[in-house]
């Protein structure tokens, strides 16, 4: 039986020390309140968009952390945990299926990162944002693309905000029965495309997205989503 894959101790120190490039350049600077901003669930096609902020104090190392989507459930739990209790303060919001319809989910994404900002006290006074620029959160930023695996404040937000995604999600599971939530967290894999043809849309579905537009949405209707 093979074993696990051992991990090179002086690479991982390298890695996580690369991760941390940005930050120190803005801690050098004077910004000591850096906030890493991530989003989960803007690809899904049923469920909130959920965005994390944290600010890890100067200096600070996570072993293992990395971008969440290269993580197992049971090592982003651990990590959330450990990311909670070193950080100096995080944040976590979520906006929900129907205002995605409404604005899209670019502007929902912002919409979610500007909530998670506004939930830290203090205020940070630099955010490094994955992907994407907040042109309503009047502080300096930077987008830095693939920012999950550069960035330890930003790796830190996406294994936030994925953890309690995927905690809703499987919440949404037992509530929502048939579509296998639980398993897929919303993402248009095979089951849950099978799910919505059997079963028609529920009020998790975002319907501005395919394959549900021009589904019939008064079956989205039967319950109101629980955001």
């Amino acid at each position: 039986m093979a074993g696990r894959k051992s991990v090179d101790p002086e690479r991982e120190a390298q890695r996580l020390a690369r991760m941390l490039e940005y930050e120190h350049e803005l801690w050098a600077r004077g910004h000591a309140l850096v906030a890493g901003l991530d989003e989960v669930g803007r690809g899904c096609i049923a469920g909130p968009v959920v965005a994390a902020a944290v600010v890890l104090p100067p200096g600070a190392m996570a072993e293992g952390i990395n971008d969440s989507k290269l993580l197992s459930a049971k090592k982003r739990a651990a990590l959330a945990e450990a990311i909670k209790r070193v950080a100096l303060d995080w944040a976590i919001a979520a906006v929900s299926p129907a205002c995605i319809d409404a604005v899209n989910i670019l502007q929902a994404t912002r919409l979610a990162m500007g909530m998670a900002v506004r939930g830290l006290n203090p205020m940070p006074d630099y955010l490094l944002v994955d992907a994407v620029r907040l042109p309503d959160v009047a502080l300096p930023q930077q987008a830095i693309i693939k920012g999950d695996q550069r960035s330890m404040s930003i790796a830190a937000a996406s294994i936030l905000a994925k953890v309690e995604r995927d905690a809703m999600m499987a919440r949404y599971g037992a509530i929502y029965a048939g579509y296998g939530f639980e398993r897929h967290a919303g993402y248009g894999t095979a089951e849950h495309r099978r799910a919505i043809e059997a079963q028609g849309p529920c009020p998790l579905h975002r319907m501005s997205f395919a394959p549900l537009k021009g589904c019939d949405e008064a079956a989205a209707t039967v319950q109101p989503p629980l955001f």
